[in-house]
């Protein structure tokens, strides 16, 4: 038996409110909306943008408003409604009330689509299913609350709300169950940490903005084909790849991107991957300098604070190839274009420059009678050329600072990065 596929794209009208909170940003969450639409597969049919004095608090827009809308949608079939902020489960329900019963979503709802559409690693997908069934669960109340409204008797109220509490008893399980998993995913992962910290290579973390390039820049340091496409939220598990420069080995490890106003209930979803990629030794915080990147920043520095974010970091303008005028690019931020391989050598000295009081560079002459000490310690440190003389070794090394004692009677000079 085959499933048949259903062709059909789904068509989402934005409703764009306008608040005192918003004021300075609502063109641009508005653009991202239309992103988000294109990024979940679906169709973006208009914009009604509406300026709020007052919230209503059963429908967050004012009835007449609600009216005008419900008219300029009469004509079209089968459309969506995204109402470009969070609304509550009752101003949905009334909202789609007051549309002739379309369907409406919220940010959240859409965001938490494109996360369920991305989850490839089994973690990242009991992530998404956690944040889907915590949104879910006080919408269910809602729905509940509707049905008993309808009443009229037999088959309705009573079955309805027979079901709506198996429904409720179903997700609580289920978010028990997946809360115990992932905590047991995080202990593991915390080991994982603590046995990569005992080496002395280096973790750098691509954080940042969505659909700022760092994908791409991972490929491009590490050589890789990590999957890039130029849509919102395109990664979503962490993906982790070893590189070198100079001889000196780092993990870079590419993370889910932020985004305006994302809902904390989705922070507080993946913080545990977050935090694991986040408790790195580097962050490059990867800014699209075609954009509004002083928003970027801003987004990407407020969403670490709230993870209490403490490692140091280095500010990437990415997508910089055509822009000649760079002043106003944040100060001592990098300028590069990882599609077309500009600035990655600044960009690969500024990462070493991080690193210059924990590494010695360094040339060791090692004589021949020593060379069964030295190999007992070689592995302590990183070759990064070896020369053989009369008289012994000439090793070019790198040297994790805590270790450089060990190797003070072959030291003979120290270099420059």
């Amino acid at each position: 038996m085959h499933e048949t596929i259903d062709t059909t794209i789904e068509k989402i009208y934005i409703l764009q409110p306008i608040t005192r909170e918003n004021a300075d940003k609502y063109k641009v969450l508005q653009e991202e909306a239309v992103s988000l639409i294109e990024s979940a597969g679906a169709l973006y049919c208009g914009t009604t943008y509406q300026n709020i004095r007052e919230i209503n608090a059963a429908t967050f827009f004012g009835s007449g408003k609600l009216l005008e809308i419900r008219e300029l949608l009469s004509g079209l079939e089968d459309v969506t409604v995204l109402f470009n902020g969070e609304l509550s489960p009752s101003q949905t329900l009334n909202i789609s009330a007051a549309l002739d019963d379309r369907k409406v979503i919220d940010r959240t709802t859409l965001i938490l689509d494109i996360f369920a559409k991305n989850a490839q690693s089994s973690e990242g997908k009991l992530q998404v299913e956690l944040a889907q069934l915590k949104y879910l669960y006080p919408r269910l109340k809602g729905k509940g609350g509707a049905l008993s409204r309808l009443g009229g008797g037999v088959g309705t109220r009573g079955p309805g709300e027979t079901q709506l509490e198996t429904d409720r008893r179903y997700i609580r399980g289920r978010l028990n169950y997946l809360e115990k998993r992932l905590k047991e995913m995080e202990k593991r992962r915390a080991l994982q940490t603590i046995r990569r910290k005992k080496t002395d290579v280096k973790t750098i973390a691509l954080v940042g903005y969505t659909n700022t390039g760092k994908s791409t820049l991972m490929n491009l340091l590490t050589e890789s084909n990590v999957y890039v496409k130029n849509e919102l939220f395109a990664t979503l598990d962490p993906t982790a790849r070893s590189f070198k420069i100079d001889g000196v080995e780092f993990l870079l490890v590419d993370t889910v991107g932020f985004l305006q106003d994302l809902p904390h209930n989705l922070i507080e979803a993946f913080k545990s991957t977050l935090e694991s990629a986040l408790n790195c030794d580097l962050a490059l915080i990867v800014c699209d300098s075609t954009g509004e990147y002083d928003m970027q920043l801003k987004t990407t520095l407020e969403t670490l604070e709230e993870m209490s974010f403490n490692s140091p970091y280095l500010v990437v303008m990415n997508k910089s190839e055509n822009i000649l005028e760079q002043s106003a690019f944040p100060y001592g931020s990098i300028a590069i274009s990882a599609k077309e391989n500009l600035g990655i050598d600044e960009l690969k000295r500024s990462i070493l420059e991080q690193f210059r009081e924990e590494l010695i560079f360094c040339e060791l002459f090692v004589p021949y009678a020593s060379v069964h000490r030295y190999n007992a310690l070689k592995n302590l440190l990183t070759e990064r050329s070896m020369h053989y003389t009369d008289d012994g070794l000439t090793v070019n090394a790198v040297i994790p600072a805590r270790y450089a004692e060990k190797f003070t009677e072959f030291i003979v000079q120290k270099l420059d990065f």
